[in-house]
Formats: structure tokens, C-alpha cells, sequence
């Protein structure tokens, strides 16, 4: 069973940049399918950006250009660089791991594992 701790999350302003961290331990994570996914007050949990085992990305269309994921397989770690934060960006980050070998997709079916969230507030 795979452990993740998402970390980084904090108060920022809008414009502002931040590079969220989500550490696994327990086993690797190296083949398997990695997600971010944000929850913010009073909405659903949306899959925001996702990254499989070549390396292939995929992004929810509204965020597009300003959201980046990547991971260190050696550190066994996924990343999630944000830039140009708004107002609309506050909500908790969550990682997500999922089955190994599977291609980048968003969608919370493909998952079936959580962090505890990391809290992004941007004030305006």
C-alpha cells in the first residue's frame, strides 16, 4: 500500500507561482498513474492534471498552460507547478495514484488512492 503526503500548499497572492510536492513511500511509484486533483469550497473534487509512466501528460482544459505535473521517479515524488495563480485556483490539492501502466487520463475512476490535500489560498 502506497502512502502520499502532499505538501507546499500555503497563502499566496494572485500572480504568484507555487510547486506542490507529493511524497509516496511504501513502494514505488515509478510505473504507476499520478493525478492531481483540487476540492474547493462548496464544489465537487475535479481532476485537474494527470502523468503516466512514459512521461505523458494530460490537463484539464481550464488550466491549461499555467499548470504543470511532473515526478522524480529517483525521489519518488510528483510535482505540481502552478503559475499565474487566481482567486479561483483556492481549494485543497490532493495526489492520486493509480494503476500502474495505465496512460494519462483525468477522472477519478482511475484512481484509487488519496493524500490528505495540501490548502491553496489565493488572495486577490
Amino acid at each position: 500500500q502506497v502512502q502520499l503526503v502532499e505538501s507546499g500548499g500555503g497563502l499566496v497572492q494572485t500572480g504568484d507561482s507555487l510547486r506542490l510536492s507529493c511524497a509516496a513511500t511504501g513502494r514505488s511509484i515509478d510505473t504507476n498513474l499520478m493525478g492531481w486533483f483540487r476540492q474547493a469550497p462548496g464544489k465537487e473534487r475535479e481532476s485537474v492534471a494527470a502523468i503516466d509512466w512514459r512521461d505523458t501528460t494530460s490537463y484539464l482544459d481550464s488550466v491549461t498552460g499555467r499548470f504543470t505535473i511532473s515526478r522524480d521517479n529517483i525521489k519518488n515524488t510528483l510535482y505540481h507547478q502552478i503559475n499565474s495563480l487566481k482567486p479561483e485556483d483556492t481549494a485543497v490539492y490532493y495526489c492520486a495514484v493509480g494503476a500502474r501502466g495505465t496512460t494519462a487520463a483525468l477522472g477519478s475512476n482511475l484512481f484509487d488512492s488519496w493524500g490528505q490535500g495540501t490548502q491553496v489560498t489565493v488572495s486577490s
